[in-house]
C-alpha cells in the first residue's frame, strides 16, 4: 500500500497518506496544492510512488 509523508519531500509538516493508488495521488496532490501551493500532476505523483516501491 503506498505512503506519501510531506516531510519526505522537504516540508515542515506532519501530513501522512496511506493507502489504494489513486486515493494516495488525489488526496496527496490535493493537499501539497492547498497548502504548499504545488500542484503535482497525476503522472508525477505516480513516479514518485513507483520508485519508493
Amino acid at each position: 500500500m503506498p505512503k506519501l509523508k510531506c516531510s519526505d519531500y522537504g516540508y515542515e509538516c506532519n501530513y501522512v497518506i496511506e493507502g489504494e493508488i489513486e486515493q494516495v495521488i488525489e488526496e496527496f496532490g490535493k493537499h501539497s496544492d492547498e497548502v504548499h501551493g504545488i500542484d503535482y500532476s497525476k503522472e508525477a505523483l505516480m513516479q514518485i510512488i513507483l520508485r519508493k516501491s
